[in-house]
């Protein structure tokens, strides 16, 4: 049976809707494909061999092309501002434009899902407007997995290169990203994230030792290269100074946790609440007919919401008031042996 494929848009604008939703089939797709992708990476490190097939080989080639445009795409001086940089919406603007492209190189992949599957794709890297990022972006990126498990570009023996290949290869580009383009924390601090932008990477990254190993500088680098845990951990270290417990608490609290079985019981819970179950993110969710939306309408007469045309309920939540990233709080001196994955940034004092 063929699928009416349709361009993703916005649905949820109201609590209303929003119970709605997390009561609905779209949910626990979501939430189990999250379990599924945590349950094939549990002891396996991202340095295993993992089986490459033709559509994990594909979407990385793609991922490829996506982190040429950013070095083609170098920021333009903007020293009179610590915002996000202007260059980022060129970038965006080169994505939009090249990506039914990419996806035509799928193996397997029907074409008519191609405006659906674009879509989450393209925002997947960030807010062209607003030039930030958070975890609904990164939400999108996992829509764009869901859709093409679901179309069969990859099968049930992909998950676990999923994780430690596709999406770790997302992960790294997203930091090239953040650190030459500026991008702000959406919602003025990260609050849906567990560092300035990122979720899932905590969630997908753990390692069975203590979790308040990330304490010890040694450890985080050592095991840095093994899991997502630990490099997030070490990023973190590379751009802010002073202890964690000051800069990012959550992860601080996280670590007197006991076992790391525990933790990843609790990201699980915490996503739910703080990501799927919080209106300022889902209202930008987008609903296609992959992912569908089958709760009520909105509360008024207002039509379907693309691009960045969305309602408020309550004050600076949302989009909120821009602050720089912590890229462009650190000093843009190009210094040998502070490079991470974009432009030379150097450690600041967090404040």
């Amino acid at each position: 049976m063929s699928i009416a494929f349709e361009i993703p848009a916005k649905r949820v604008l109201s609590s209303t809707q929003l119970t709605a939703f997390q009561s609905s089939a779209t949910y626990n797709t979501i939430t189990s494909y999250i379990e599924v992708l945590n349950a094939s990476v549990v002891g396996v490190k991202l340095t295993d061999a993992h089986p490459e097939s033709l559509g994990i080989n594909a979407i990385l080639r793609l991922l490829d092309r996506i982190e040429q445009l950013a070095h083609e795409t170098p920021p333009v001086e903007n020293k009179a501002s610590r915002f996000g940089n202007p260059a980022f919406r060129s970038f965006y603007d080169k994505v939009q434009t090249l990506a039914p492209s990419l996806h035509a190189d799928l193996p397997g992949l029907d074409q008519n899902a191609t405006p659906e599957l674009t879509t989450y794709f393209s925002q997947a890297w960030g807010n062209r407007e607003r030039i930030d990022y958070g975890s609904g972006m990164e939400l999108n990126f996992l829509c764009w997995l869901i859709c093409l498990d679901r179309l069969q570009v990859v099968t049930a023996s992909d998950h676990t290169a999923l994780v430690t290949l596709v999406f770790w290869r997302y992960i790294q580009i997203m930091r090239i990203l953040q650190s030459t383009y500026w991008l702000e924390p959406a919602g003025s601090h990260g609050v849906w994230g567990l560092d300035d932008y990122h979720f899932l990477p905590f969630l997908f990254g753990h390692k069975f030792v203590r979790p308040k190993a990330i304490h010890d500088a040694e450890i985080v680098d050592e095991l840095s290269k093994d899991y997502m845990y630990f490099s997030c951990i070490k990023f973190i270290n590379s751009i802010k100074t002073a202890s964690l417990r000051w800069h990012s608490p959550m992860l601080d609290d996280i670590s007197a946790v006991k076992t790391w079985e525990k933790v990843n019981s609790g990201m699980i819970k915490m996503y739910q609440a703080e990501v799927l179950g919080k209106l300022p993110v889902m209202q930008h969710f987008l609903f296609g007919s992959i992912l569908p939306y089958e709760g009520p309408p909105p509360p008024s007469s207002d039509e379907s919401h693309h691009g960045d045309g969305h309602a408020h309920e309550g004050w600076g939540d949302c989009c909120g008031i821009p602050v720089p990233s912590a890229f462009a709080a650190a000093q843009m001196e190009r210094e040998p042996g502070k490079r991470i994955e974009g432009p030379g940034i150097r450690p600041v004092p967090f404040d």
